[in-house]
């Protein structure tokens, strides 16, 4: 079994949870209330901004250059996307600013920035495979359960449920595995921690936003 079929088996219940959540469900069906996916747009700003800058950490730290490479499109992919908000979801959903770094989305990214700058590369990776394989995961869930009545959370459906956010994730699953396989069991153990962390934290992410959860 490879590193990250085992990582996944290990966060099964999260997903799980993470899919019968209220903040999913009702995007599912279009009834999110707006105010609750506008707190979650502009939290999840402030998001994209920090993680593009964790990808940038391991793209200066890794040692394969492929590799360096892939993670700096990443992060230049995070960043990009970040920047289309204002333009674009934030005019859509009719947020006129993002206001400041609530608790759960400051307690997410400072776990990735420190987790990306301070621990060895196996494991800062493992720390942002959630971002994208969960999110795969759960747009495509979206995509096939889905009312197919009009929604107007659609464009983040078909975001998170195409193919090419489908070919990061692989991609970043690809370069856990790969680094685990070099790795110790120790290390391996270090990198499904940390894949696990990140993991809760995508729940309470989404959790934050439906309950609105402000300082």
């Amino acid at each position: 079994m490879n590193w990250s079929t085992n990582a996944w088996e290990q966060i099964e219940p999260i997903y799980k949870s993470i899919v019968e959540m209220p903040f999913i469900t009702e995007l599912m069906e279009g009834t999110l209330e707006l105010e609750k996916f506008q707190f979650y747009m502009a939290q999840d700003s402030f998001y994209l901004e920090h993680f593009g800058r964790s990808l940038s950490s391991i793209a200066s730290r890794i040692n394969d250059i492929d590799d360096a490479l892939i993670f700096m499109k990443f992060a230049e992919g995070a960043l990009v996307v970040e920047k289309a908000l204002h333009e674009s979801y934030f005019k859509d959903f009719k947020v006129t600013s993002r206001g400041i770094i609530e608790p759960t989305c400051h307690h997410y990214v400072h776990f990735l920035k420190s987790t990306t700058a301070l621990a060895s590369i196996p494991v800062a990776v493992a720390a942002i495979v959630p971002c994208f394989w969960i999110y795969k995961e759960v747009g495509t869930y979206i995509f096939k359960h889905q009312n197919k009545a009009a929604n107007g959370y659609q464009k983040w459906i078909d975001t998170y449920s195409g193919v090419a956010f489908e070919e990061l994730a692989t991609s970043a699953i690809a370069i856990a595995d790969r680094l685990a396989a070099d790795g110790s069991e120790r290390e391996q153990t270090l990198m499904t921690e940390a894949f696990i962390t990140a993991s809760r934290l995508e729940f309470e992410f989404w959790n934050s936003a439906y309950q609105l959860k402000r300082w």
